[in-house]
């Protein structure tokens, strides 16, 4: 439970959108993170790839360390 997957994207060294595995969902930070994380957070199988990558490439090595 204290791990926390986070996927974020940049253009020209802003953020633009950001999923995060406690939220759940994309939040986006400009005006076009804001439209392509509404149509990222519309889709069912991309949030569902998102919570599933936290569960193999997460929590699959928090042994290693």
């Amino acid at each position: 439970n204290d791990i926390e997957y986070i996927y974020s994207e940049y253009y020209n060294k802003e953020e633009i959108t950001r999923f995060s595995s406690s939220l759940g969902k994309f939040v986006g930070y400009t005006e076009y993170g804001l439209k392509q994380a509404n149509h990222w957070n519309s889709d069912p199988s991309e949030l569902a790839r998102r919570k599933a990558t936290k569960e193999t490439v997460c929590k699959h090595n928090i042994d290693i360390d």
